[in-house]
């Protein structure tokens, strides 16, 4: 069965076809994201529909999204990184990515959960790490559902607009993905500036009063 004849047969069973292909695409990815959520919104016909769609693509990516968690806090730390070295690279999950993942929660897990389902890659395979550090879940959940909504509308709002134009949704969702990661970068590195730029002072003040007393216990 090819991939076209696939997502007809999920269309074929509505909203909980679409939310089904919103799974699915979390763990065999039939499309890349952005290209699959335009081609379901040239599918739609209205604006209600519009919005059921996305309400439906969005319970989707969270359930998905808990599947990869579950598997993580399942099978715990050593046997996801074994399973990650072993057939990682299969699925475009290398071991260094994997890592890179697992350290990004060393910062505010509620952001790198929302900011994660947001960049491509990352969206998927995030939630792995997140289980095996056992995150609290409702944070996870609330975090990962704002940000699927964030990376979901405006692709399937693009795919309703540009239903009757003949525009090719691949060569556009990766423009749209790039002009993306791009804001995401400019913001990310902005809060990295602002981060570092009130830390500078406290630090300051923390050796000066950190001085006095190293004099104090000299003498």
């Amino acid at each position: 069965m090819d991939t076209s004849s696939t997502i007809a047969m999920f269309l074929h069973f509505g909203l909980l076809g679409i939310g089904c292909l919103a799974i699915a695409e979390k763990f065999i990815p039939l499309f890349p994201s952005y290209v699959l959520l335009m081609l379901l919104g040239l599918t739609v016909s209205d604006g209600a529909s519009l919005a059921m769609t996305i309400v439906a693509t969005s319970v989707g990516s969270v359930v998905g999204a808990l599947g990869w968690y579950g598997l993580g806090r399942a099978l715990g730390s050593q046997r996801i990184e074994r399973l990650v070295r072993t057939y990682g690279k299969y699925v475009l999950l290398r071991p260094s990515f994997y890592q890179q993942l697992t350290d990004a929660y060393r910062g505010n897990h509620f952001w790198v959960t929302l900011i994660g389902q947001t960049l491509p890659t990352v969206r998927i395979y995030l939630a792995l790490p997140a289980g095996v550090l056992q995150l609290e879940p409702r944070a996870f959940v609330t975090a990962t559902a704002i940000g699927t909504v964030i990376w979901n509308m405006p692709f399937l709002s693009l795919g309703y607009v540009l239903r009757d134009s003949g525009q090719d949704p691949v060569s556009i969702g990766f423009w749209v993905v790039a002009i993306l990661v791009a804001v995401e970068v400019a913001i990310i590195l902005g809060l990295r500036f602002y981060t570092h730029a009130i830390a500078r002072p406290r630090l300051a003040s923390s050796r000066a009063i950190a001085a006095p007393k190293a004099v104090e216990e000299i003498a």
